[in-house]
């Protein structure tokens, strides 16, 4: 398998139990989870050697979070040590009507204030085939931003294929103070992880015929898309750009595919945009599911052939981290692949 490097923020997850609200929330669930290390955990499920690089604190909660990530098989070589504490964030899980909402409290955090010089590039990248970031860690603040440069140049200067997931969120940055920081880092990207909103906010790139609030029996406006995908290329270079079509019919029940052209390490690249598999999700956890989609698309870039069929492993194994509790997907590679070749009845395996 392949070496897998990612860079960014891992915080604390504080859940409200069911399906409470945090205003009536006497207790939270804790655990750990943010963009980049969900994926590297993705990846070291699928059997690759994921390193996660990140600045914790040394003190106890700090390194519950670095055993959650060796838990799972995550490399936390490159994880740097110091600052005064890891960020939080608080979850609020929506039902039908009502919205899922997420609170932040991260300001300060140990990864926000780290150096670009704290970290040894060149040692993270040794034998490194792939780099994922996102665009929240950039958001984080100008240390950041500058180690999210350090680390793409590292990473190219290493032979690896780079692959972003733009992430826009509204709660760290503005839309113009995204596309001041995102439109030059994407010289860097070979891969880019878009949905519509994230390809206007972050890029400044727009298209017609959003899904984002699609009704039940709407149709998602493919030709759209495909051309979002085509522009998106065209504009930027990449080798392949891949947009993620969420339905949300309601906060339980949820449309999920994705598109995909182009291509990258063994996949041959698709010359037109290509949709995958659609599921019908009823959602356990939708936190993660972009991770998930990410992670299994740079397994599937690494290890098929077929770029198509990279991305219906991408979407398959994102489709069942939502069933996941938490941040993370836990599945195994063999686990996707039957879904991704029609194992979906949810039967019990005995």
């Amino acid at each position: 398998m392949s070496t897998v490097v990612t860079f960014g923020e891992i915080m604390l997850r504080l859940s409200t139990p069911g399906f409470t609200r945090i205003t009536q929330a006497q207790r939270f669930d804790a655990t750990y989870g943010g963009g980049e290390a969900n994926v590297a955990v993705s990846l070291a499920h699928f059997g690759h050697d994921a390193r996660f690089v990140c600045k914790l604190p040394e003190h106890e909660v700090g390194q519950a979070a670095v055993n959650q990530l060796r838990r799972f098989g995550v490399d936390t070589r490159f994880v740097v040590r110091g600052g005064d504490r890891v960020g939080i964030y608080f979850l609020e899980t929506g039902a039908s009507q009502r919205p899922s909402k997420v609170v932040y409290d991260r300001a300060h955090s140990a990864v926000s204030e780290m150096d670009p010089d704290e970290v040894d590039w060149d040692a993270a990248f040794d034998g490194a085939d792939w780099f994922h970031w996102t665009g929240i860690t950039p958001a984080l603040g100008a240390k950041p931003k500058a180690a999210v440069e350090r680390a793409c140049r590292a990473a190219k200067a290493a032979g690896a294929t780079v692959s972003c997931d733009l992430n826009f969120r509204s709660k760290l940055w503005t839309t113009d103070e995204a596309q001041a920081t995102m439109r030059p880092l994407m010289e860097h990207v070979d891969v880019c992880i878009a949905n519509e909103e994230d390809a206007d906010r972050s890029l400044g790139v727009t298209t017609e015929g959003s899904g984002a609030e699609a009704a039940e029996d709407a149709e998602l406006d493919e030709a759209g898309y495909a051309q979002l995908a085509e522009k998106l290329k065209a504009d930027f270079g990449f080798d392949a750009v891949a947009i993620t079509l969420r339905e949300s019919i309601s906060a339980s029940d949820n449309g999920w595919s994705a598109m995909l052209l182009g291509g990258a390490g063994r996949a041959a690249p698709l010359a037109e945009a290509k949709r995958s598999r659609r599921y019908d999700l009823r959602l356990v956890d939708r936190v993660g599911g972009g991770d998930s989609f990410a992670a299994g698309l740079v397994h599937g870039l690494l290890t098929k052939t077929d770029a198509e069929e990279a991305l219906n492993f991408a979407v398959a194994a994102s489709a069942l981290k939502q069933t996941i509790p938490g941040d993370l997907n836990l599945s195994t590679a063999a686990e996707v692949e039957a879904l991704a070749g029609g194992a979906g009845s949810g039967r019990v395996q005995r």
